[in-house]
């Protein structure tokens, strides 16, 4: 495609997704639907501009205001990847002089907002919580997120699964703190690997494999899912079970748990029963209440700590949005918590980097619910052989009582998560 044509495309795809009427991944992939003659080259290249002006949106506004013309154009100049001198070929004279100009700013000129490229609201409450890290964070924040694959130890041991990777082509080293994870280098496409298609690995985040590890699900034990949503803790949890026992995975959304029944079927087990909840007081939770051994609340949240693969969410979210979001995180962690039988777990966990929507839920549960005990997740995590598992784990008199993980300090999205046993 020749530059011009290329850029005017990204262009007319900023437009549409900087609408925020719809996530910027669904946005995409409906453009691309729409003009199924772009080839992968073009597609890398409309992708890359749109998540470049999502991750940057002040700065390039910022920096848009000098030039002329749409503004969507001099966005998507400023978000345009690779060389320089294919842009070029796209640019009009004025248009190459300015972005030159652009280029020629010292990032020490910068203001603050302009460096850290989040919403006045959510720099505040990310500043308050990690203090002299602001910086780092924010700066992980704008970074891609690397390609994280869980194997399947059902299926294949990751040192083996690790050695296929490379005979394909595929660089991929042990994840740090996860014990069934690989972290790839670059972004290949894997969908084709027969090590994908058999079942033996599943795409996820080294974080997400985390919580399914806390929950620490065994042979033979009755264990619930419940925000189950495509799946991907599920399956963990059911390859930690080796197969056995009963495992639901339940979700408000029908839609959501359609997208399990592929990798469902791809990796083989037998234990998972999915199945739609009309809300999380659902006859079905009456039914198995005080009859589960452990129980996961992956709970609908704003999602922040995923800005690395979704910064359009940054610009999605509001104060307002998240208020509400914690009321009903509190209703679904109470709801579900009436599942746990004597002496079983309950994990309440999110993607938010957020206190409002993480410590702040566990702290109400735990002083209206004195049935159940909180258990640090820094001596979880080390009993579970974890690498490092202080370093993961922050908060409580003795500074481990949460799990709390950080683009910034551990390379993976940012993810929260509270343990209790209920008391026999």
């Amino acid at each position: 495609m020749h530059p011009r044509a290329l850029l005017d495309a990204c262009a007319q795809l900023v437009a549409q997704v900087m609408a925020f009427d719809h996530p910027a991944d669904a946005v995409v992939s409906r453009y691309f639907r729409e003009h199924r003659q772009l080839g992968p080259r073009e597609r890398a290249t409309l992708t890359e501009t749109v998540y470049a002006v999502l991750r940057r949106r002040r700065l390039f506004e910022h920096l848009a205001r000098s030039g002329s013309g749409p503004r969507e154009r001099r966005l998507a100049i400023l978000g345009f990847p690779g060389a320089r001198e294919f842009l070029r070929g796209a640019l009009t004279e004025p248009e190459a002089r300015w972005l030159e100009a652009c280029d020629a700013v010292p990032p020490d000129a910068l203001s603050a907002p302009h460096r850290h490229n989040l919403p006045d609201w959510l720099a505040d409450a990310l500043q308050a919580q990690v203090g002299d890290d602001f910086p780092a964070l924010a700066e992980a924040l704008l970074q891609p997120a690397p390609l994280d694959l869980r194997v399947n130890l059902l299926a294949a041991k990751r040192a083996a699964v690790r050695e296929e990777l490379a005979a394909a082509g595929l660089q991929a080293g042990e994840t740090p703190y996860s014990p069934w994870g690989l972290r790839l280098a670059g972004k290949p496409a894997i969908q084709k690997l027969d090590a994908y298609t058999r079942g033996a690995v599943e795409v996820q985040d080294e974080g997400s494999q985390l919580l399914a590890l806390l929950t620490d699900a065994r042979r033979g034990e009755m264990v619930v899912d419940f925000c189950a949503g495509a799946g991907g803790k599920t399956l963990a949890l059911g390859a930690a079970m080796r197969n056995t026992g009963r495992l639901y995975a339940f979700d408000t959304s029908a839609h959501r748990l359609d997208a399990l029944k592929p990798r469902l079927a791809r990796s083989g087990l037998a234990n998972v029963h999915p199945a739609a909840l009309a809300h999380e007081r659902d006859e079905r939770v009456g039914r198995l209440a005080g009859k589960i051994d452990r129980v996961l609340v992956d709970a609908p949240c704003s999602g922040l700590g995923t800005l690395r693969r979704n910064p359009d969410l940054k610009w999605r979210q509001t104060p307002e949005a998240v208020r509400e979001l914690a009321l009903r995180q509190a209703a679904i962690l109470a709801g579900a918590a009436r599942l746990v039988k004597p002496g079983g777990r309950l994990v309440y966990a999110t993607c938010s980097l957020l206190r409002e929507e993480n410590e702040a839920i566990a702290e109400a549960f735990g002083a209206a619910h004195g049935d159940f005990a909180p258990l640090p997740a820094g001596q979880v995590l080390a009993q579970l052989k974890v690498p490092e598992a202080a370093s993961l784990a922050a908060g409580g008199e003795g500074g481990a009582l949460y799990l709390r993980l950080w683009p910034h300090r551990h390379g993976t999205d940012g993810f929260f998560a509270a343990i209790w046993n209920r008391r026999a």
